[in-house]
Order: C-alpha cells, then structure tokens, then sequence
C-alpha cells in the first residue's frame, strides 16, 4: 500500500503557489471592479470570497473563486415560528431590488472583463478564465436573517435566481465551523476533503462516475468522526472515511433531528429535497472510491 500511501500524502495539499496568485488575483480584479463601478455607489455592499476558496478545501480542478456582493441596505427575514422577530421593521421601498442589484453587478463587471462574462446562468454571473485568472461565480446577494423560537438569530446572505427564487447562504458560519473542525481533528479535515475531492475528480475523468458538487464532499467529510481522520496513515484515514460513508448513508434519511447530517454551515441539513444531491449519490461516492483506489472487499 506504499504507493497508494504516497499518492494519497500528495493529494492532502491546497492548490499550487502558482495557481493560489491567480486565485488571489482573480478575487482582487473582482473587487475592484464592482468597487470602481459608479453605478454602485448609492449602495452599502461588502464584497467577499466564499466556499472551497476561503475555506482553504479547494483544488486545482475546482479552483474556481466565489465571490460575493452582498448589499445590506435590505434585509430579507425568516422566522422558525411566528412570533420568533420580535422587533419591528419598516418595508423597504428603495430601488435595490435583486433584479437591480445583478444588472449593476452585471455592468461592473462586462467593464471590467469585456467579452469574458457569461450572464446567462440562473444565479451567479460568471467570469470565464484566462491565461492570469481563474473562473469567478459572482453572487449579488443582500443580508439575510433568520430568527429562531430560542431568540437567537442566524446572520446569512439570501441569493435570488433570475426567476425570482431565493437562495440562503451561510458562509461565515460555513468558514467557522471548518476552522474548528479542522482544529479538532488534527489539521485532517482539510486535507481529507481535498483528497476526497482528487478522487472524485479523477473517477469522473476515467469516466467512472459522474461529477458531484465540491460542496457535497467538503460536508461528506465533515460528518465523520474525527477518530477516523486521525487515525496513523492516510490509507486508513481514506478506508475509514469511505467504510463509513458507505454504511451510515445505507437507508432513508433519519426522523430525528440529532440523527441528521449537517451541511458544514450547521444551519442546513445535508439531505433534504431541495438539494443537489442525495444519500445515495454519498454512497455510491464511497463505492466506487473505494474500489478505485484498491481496497479489499470486507471480510
């Protein structure tokens, strides 16, 4: 298994020197351009990166940089049960409407990279690649609230796709808790999701599986226990990680809420309708891994 071993150590790693300064550069040109942007300056935004990016869990072939711009002279609001907002608010009836935000959004950046924008997605603006940058998703977004029974409040970013539909963002929440993820488990959970990652970018290259959102990994690999990413070698690490993927992922979703996986956020739960994917994407994720990569079949 020493050459498995091997491959495995140099899959723990983040994106190259070279291919973090394009990153780096492409967040920066994003910046400016929507800073720079007249059409902007009668609204109070904050521009900042999300996901794989920040979160120092991305790879050279999803290194594409997120970024948003987040507008808080509105805010948007939930309540878990009516009653939870117990402060007043005033509707807004300014003219930083979603449709407005992204058509300011839009023009910031088709001035700034002409010919290499792509808008026609249903969320975020795309700016395509080139030889000094990377692919940016631009998200306009504004601030979001959610108020639950206890009194507390979870602070996020509500997204609007161009029909209308909205699209809840915890990012801080998200960086947070891999930090301390990351902490507890030894600097493991990182370097884990990175590989996890590397092998499923290289089961869809040899065409052995079909591509799954890097997100889902990321919280895939969250929801493991941390005495399976320390354990002594990264072959073990990988075995225990997809062992256990492959039998916690067996059946329906459980009822009880304290049984449920969480996205890293901790705001969301990982299977639900709505999303992406489902448990048996995850299972057959760990499948197909771990025949990939080797292993034997169980005793």
């Amino acid at each position: 298994m020493s050459s498995l071993e091997d491959k495995l150590v140099s899959w723990t790693g983040p994106s190259s020197p070279t291919e973090q300064e394009k990153q780096d550069r492409t967040e920066r040109m994003v910046t400016e351009a929507v800073r720079d942007h007249p059409g902007l300056n009668d609204c109070t935004f904050t521009v900042y990166t999300k996901g794989s990016y920040p979160n120092n869990t991305n790879v050279k072939s999803d290194s594409d940089v997120d970024v948003a711009v987040q507008c808080s002279d509105v805010c948007y609001w939930e309540e878990a049960e009516p009653g939870a907002k117990t402060s007043t608010t005033v509707p807004y009836t300014g003219i930083w409407t979603p449709s407005k935000l992204r058509a300011e959004v839009l023009l910031a950046l088709e001035k700034k990279f002409p010919g290499q924008v792509d808008s026609s997605g249903p969320t975020a603006i795309k700016v395509n690649s080139s030889t000094a940058r990377v692919d940016a998703d631009v998200l306009p977004c504004f601030d979001y609230r959610y108020y639950l029974s206890s009194g507390s409040v979870r602070h996020g970013s509500r997204a609007f796709k161009t029909d209308g539909d909205g699209i809840t963002n915890y990012p801080n929440q998200q960086l947070q808790n891999g930090i301390t993820k990351n902490q507890a488990s030894a600097t493991r959970f990182k370097k884990a999701v990175r590989v996890l990652k590397r092998i499923e970018n290289a089961m869809v290259e040899d065409s052995a599986i079909d591509e799954l959102p890097s997100y889902f990994m990321e919280c895939l690999v969250y929801n493991v226990p941390n005495s399976i990413l320390t354990r002594t070698t990264w072959v073990e690490v990988i075995r225990g990680i997809l062992g256990y993927l492959y039998v916690s992922l067996e059946g329906l979703e459980p009822q009880e809420e304290s049984l449920r996986w969480l996205e890293v956020n901790e705001c969301k739960f990982l299977f639900h309708q709505a999303q992406k994917w489902s448990r048996s994407d995850g299972r057959a994720l760990a499948q197909s891994a771990w025949t990939y990569l080797g292993y034997p079949d169980p005793a």
